[in-house]
């Protein structure tokens, strides 16, 4: 299979997948583009591409620069998420300009996905940028578990992704990635600052507690939490 057909068709699978599981069928389909923009993980605009005259089409773009370093659950709520603008496009009334009003923010917590400026719990659920996190137990999280438990992967992912995410992976914040999964995987871990790629780091543990960092062999930290050095962990 070509990279763009398998890319593609993956992200169609879980298109199809979540309209299936989450709104019943009723989206119409659009088209999935790939975009990397540092300002957001996503976006969704109606009737973007025309086929002719009279066949238009959505579009649902999603940042590849996130695929390597957040878990495929944070990807598939990124793609909900503007799914939920897709259904109030065609089912609902859109904000001004994009704007996250009470509609799209009740049809998000509905579908199992909380609407949070924040990402957190008890950040305002409207607004011009809205960030989000799932429902434990919602709609959003069985769906998303019964097409992970399916097979479901992204496998084409940026070698050089997002950078202040990549930084919560190196600091050892996301669940199920760190550096040597994302070096096999062929990713850069590179600090732009330093120019330095992953070859060049030094892994450095707290003798006390599990808190990591990694940085060039100089490097001289200490523990914020246990208030001792680090110790070379080694690569």
């Amino acid at each position: 299979m070509e990279p763009t057909e398998e890319a593609y068709g993956e992200l169609q699978t879980a298109y199809a997948h979540m309209n299936d599981a989450l709104f019943d069928g009723q989206l119409p389909g659009c088209l999935i583009t790939l975009q990397r923009d540092n300002r957001s993980d996503g976006y969704f605009s109606s009737e973007r591409f025309a086929k002719d005259a009279e066949v238009k089409t959505d579009e649902i773009a999603l940042n590849p620069a996130t695929f390597a370093v957040q878990p495929v659950a944070f990807v598939l709520r990124k793609l909900v998420h503007c799914m939920t603008h897709q259904w109030q496009s065609h089912f609902g009334t859109p904000g001004r300009r994009g704007y996250h009003n009470t509609e799209w923010s009740a049809k998000l917590e509905e579908i199992g996905v909380m609407p949070s400026d924040t990402g957190e719990p008890g950040g305002k659920r409207v607004g011009e940028k809205m960030d989000d996190y799932a429902i434990p137990g919602g709609r959003f999280e069985v769906a998303c578990d019964e097409l992970v438990s399916s097979g479901f992967a992204i496998s084409w992912k940026d070698r050089f992704p997002d950078q202040e995410q990549l930084e919560h992976v190196i600091a050892g914040e996301v669940e199920g990635i760190d550096v040597e999964t994302l070096a096999a995987a062929g990713i850069e871990v590179e600090d732009p600052a330093q120019g330095e790629t992953k070859s060049t780091r030094r892994k450095f543990s707290c003798p006390n507690c599990s808190n990591n960092a990694w940085g060039k062999p100089t490097l001289n930290i200490v523990c914020g939490d246990c208030q001792v050095a680090f110790v070379d962990a080694g690569d």
